[in-house]
């Protein structure tokens, strides 16, 4: 039986562009990038030209990139930052969404045991905040506004430009989670107003434990620890040479590609989307149609499970989750559906599927084709969905 990856929002494979990159520098660069001799400089110049590359991708200076070990501690760095400039200028109010990826709300909720505030902006059910929203929560405190780019679990795509735009004019630091966005969607930090970016490698076919922030030139950065003088004093530790190199090659060709990939991925998706619907009773799409990533398609079905729905799924050679890939330890329902407005009855019921451009059509039709048939077997065995057939007879 062939499998289906249909994950790829958890991770995505390496692209053999990424691989190659890496193989290189693990065979023949070793230095350490900060040694003076020839070997550690080899070592630099692929760092180099690494940031000059991600810098490119994004219409960044090369200055403005730091190299982290991923979008966690990207976005960790980015709030903490903000908010002890914000500190310095006895201003500690915070704007963000209740939907916000874990590694941003669990930051903010420490800096609340620190004495900031957190305004949490609701979202609407379609999943997206307006630029409204947020003028209407800036006040004289708000040191930082951080919104992320697109939902990790819903996919919806946020209006980033015009937010940026109406921090700009207020004199407000923003910083986007666009971890799930780039090399998916287009992103040019200066066009959209962005002060603050956090990306990560294996979100666009690069490797895991590698990432970026983006800090625009003019910020004040701190650094989060202390040790060596690499990223210009801002972040020590001897760099991963091999996989910033990879993450490299894998952002320039998801970038190069960007048109030609959404374009085919957003076809499978709109079919899925489109077939499902038609097909399975109470079943909802999560998120708007409109502005929204490529890949990305998310269910709701009542009646059921979303674990028992992912097992089930599994056997029959279907990778896909219910959420983010960083909960899916936890019983909870997810905090984006119940975001969203949803009961936790439904929310439990969740499917996500993120595709990319290694998937096909042939596997579009047979995910199209096996979900019907797991949901309509699990409602069988469901006493809730018999409940809810009840309450329709009366």
């Amino acid at each position: 039986m062939k499998t289906i990856y249909a994950d790829n929002a958890a991770t995505t494979a390496m692209c053999p562009e990424a691989i190659n990159a890496m193989t290189d520098c693990m065979n023949n660069i070793y230095g350490n990038p900060s040694s003076l001799h020839h070997i550690g400089q080899e070592a630099a110049r692929v760092l180099t030209a690494a940031r000059e590359d991600i810098a490119s991708c994004l219409n960044a200076s090369p200055a403005e990139i730091y190299f982290t070990s991923g979008g966690t501690e990207a976005d960790n760095w980015a709030i903490r930052n903000a908010a002890r400039l914000g500190k310095l200028k006895n201003k500690n109010h915070i704007i963000t969404t209740a939907f916000e990826h874990h590694a941003v709300l669990h930051t903010l909720k420490k800096l609340e045991k620190e004495g900031f505030e957190v305004t949490y902006l609701d979202v609407h059910s379609d999943g997206y905040v307006t630029p409204e929203q947020v003028a209407a929560a800036i006040k004289d405190e708000t040191c930082l506004v951080t919104i992320m780019f697109a939902n990790n679990e819903i996919g919806t795509i946020q209006p980033i430009a015009e937010i940026g735009a109406v921090c700009k004019e207020k004199g407000v630091l923003f910083h986007t989670d666009a971890v799930q966005a780039v090399g998916h969607v287009k992103v040019d930090v200066k066009e959209q107003n962005i002060d603050m970016l956090s990306l990560s490698a294996h979100k666009f076919h690069g490797p895991k434990g590698t990432g970026v922030l983006y800090c625009r030139k003019g910020i004040s950065l701190l650094g989060l620890m202390q040790g060596g003088a690499q990223e210009r004093n801002k972040r020590p530790g001897t760099e991963n040479t091999p996989a910033i190199a990879g993450m490299a090659a894998a952002m320039k060709k998801a970038c190069a590609e960007i048109d030609k990939n959404a374009e085919f991925v957003s076809g499978l998706r709109d079919k899925i989307i489109d077939e499902v619907l038609s097909v399975v009773p109470r079943a909802r799409l999560n998120g708007g149609r409109e502005n929204r990533l490529p890949g990305n398609v998310s269910f709701c079905f009542e009646g059921i499970e979303g674990e028992s729905l992912l097992l089930y799924l599994d056997l029959k050679g279907i990778c896909g989750s219910s959420g983010s890939a960083c909960t899916s330890g936890s019983l909870d329902p997810s905090h984006v559906l119940l975001a969203l407005g949803l009961p936790h009855e439904i929310a439990h019921g969740s499917l996500r599927l993120s595709l990319c451009e290694y998937n096909t059509p042939e596997e579009a039709d047979y995910i199209i084709a096996e979900i019907p048939k797991v949901v309509s077997r699990l409602r069988d065995m469901s006493p809730v969905w018999e409940r809810i057939m009840k309450e329709e007879q009366k």
